[in-house]
């Protein structure tokens, strides 16, 4: 009984396993999966601070297991058609950095700079 909450160490924490989208083939790949599972796509600009802080975000406060939700990470700046691509093919604006939640195919949720948050993709993923 303490009067302070035990912080959480970092080998205590979730981790992301993220799987890294390099290929127009690995897109389709993720989109069939969507079926099966949730898939969230992390937008990531490494040369934007923001989009850096993004992640850590992300990563900070992520508390889904690997069953729940499967984290795609796309470097946006080496993969600008795939990102392009992710636009047209769920019918979203891009936007740097951001994150798109996609489940049967279809995107159910996207967020992006200081909206991203971990904890608000539960209210889409049940």
């Amino acid at each position: 009984m303490g009067w302070f909450k035990k912080s959480t160490s970092s080998d205590e924490r979730q981790s992301i396993n993220w799987r890294v989208l390099k290929d127009m083939e690995g897109l389709d790949m993720y989109n069939d999966l969507s079926f099966e599972t949730p898939v969230v796509f992390f937008k990531h600009s490494t040369r934007c601070s923001i989009s850096s802080m993004a992640k850590d975000r992300l990563e900070r406060d992520w508390a889904y297991e690997k069953e729940e939700v499967i984290p795609v990470y796309l470097d946006l700046i080496t993969y600008r058609d795939i990102s392009n691509k992710l636009s047209e093919l769920y019918g979203i604006d891009h936007e740097s950095p951001q994150i798109l939640l996609v489940k049967n195919g279809k995107c159910i949720h996207t967020s992006s700079h200081s909206s991203i948050d971990p904890k608000k993709l539960s209210l889409h993923i049940g």
